[in-house]
């Protein structure tokens, strides 16, 4: 795992061969974040990282200047990982929370965040729920921006506050602004 950019640039973490996640891709995360850094003011903002797996979204938030990044990920041996790096980087930004991500989103009534990001496992059968539910508990503050990793064969252009779909070789990212003056 790489942290691209920001105060962690070009650190390198070893991940664990007995993981069970499948990481954003370098190429997928880079692309991604040199259009986010010329549209998003990554200093200051709340953030949440669904599906954290290797944490290597978290930490590229944080490195980019992110006050404070809540990552939800249910698997121990993924927890176990993000805690080993938060430590390394000695980062007290991260907020980490081992749990499901759905009974998460069920119970974010009064939390909001200038930026979500959620990388489920392709084959999740809720898949296409995910964004539904950030848009319906109005987890977006005005300006945040969410934007949803997955496969070419989700189509989430007709959802309220879609903005645009990104993709990079075999990873897709749709794009939702809770702005409808930011655009890219």
């Amino acid at each position: 795992m790489r942290i691209i950019s920001g105060k962690y640039g070009r650190r390198r973490f070893q991940v664990p061969s007995n993981f069970k996640a499948r990481p954003t891709t370098d190429f997928a995360k880079e692309n991604l974040f040199n259009v986010l850094v010329n549209i998003f003011d990554w200093e200051n903002a709340v953030a949440l990282d669904l599906f954290a797996g290797t944490g290597s979204i978290s930490f590229e938030m944080i490195s980019r200047g992110c006050s404070r990044v809540v990552s939800v990920e249910n698997d121990r041996i993924h927890t176990a990982f993000i805690e080993k790096v938060a430590k390394e980087l000695k980062t007290d930004e991260l907020n980490l929370i081992r749990g499901d991500v759905f009974r998460f989103l069920a119970t974010a009534k009064s939390r909001s965040y200038d930026f979500i990001f959620a990388d489920p496992p392709y084959s999740l059968p809720q898949l296409s729920q995910i964004p539904e539910m950030i848009i319906n508990k109005n987890l977006l503050r005005d300006g945040g921006m969410f934007v949803m990793e997955h496969s070419e064969k989700n189509d989430f252009s007709h959802l309220p506050l879609f903005n645009r779909r990104k993709a990079y070789g075999s990873v897709n990212f749709s794009i939702f602004v809770k702005r409808g003056d930011l655009e890219f």
